[in-house]
């Protein structure tokens, strides 16, 4: 079975370079956006089995991109997670409330990430335990 591929947006180079290279080695196919407007065209064109969503990034938030991703049929059930470095429980709330599955803050704990995709996408792809 191919390897289930995983949508990272985030306008921070070190976390989307960081958070890409743990999700190939955990045996995920990744692509890549670095502003808002960029992860809605990367999702549309490849239809990701799930994405990585930084809720603060310019060309429209983040939360704009979940609420456009939910109103495509294309990427409307797209399993969407959100990740955020802004504090309180605000932001958390609002990307639940708009469709996000789960959210975490940075900085991203990715063993819970890992777990979270293998919950939200199932065990049957052929990624490898985690290397650590």
């Amino acid at each position: 079975m191919a390897a289930k591929k995983i949508l990272v947006a985030d306008d921070d180079a070190v976390t989307l370079e960081t958070l890409s290279a743990q999700l190939r080695g955990a045996g995920f196919q990744v692509v890549t956006a670095m502003d808002a407007m960029q992860a809605f065209m990367v999702a549309q064109r490849s239809a990701p089995d799930a994405v990585l969503l930084d809720i603060q990034m310019p060309g429209g938030t983040g939360l704009d991109t979940l609420k456009r991703l939910r109103a495509s049929a294309k990427t409307q059930s797209i399993p969407v997670i959100a990740i955020s470095a802004l504090p309180g429980p605000e932001p958390k709330a609002r990307a639940l409330a708009l469709g996000a599955l789960e959210f975490f803050p940075k900085p991203v704990d990715f063993d819970r990430v890992r777990e979270t995709l293998t919950r939200l996408l199932g065990s049957d792809s052929d990624a490898p335990s985690p290397k650590k």
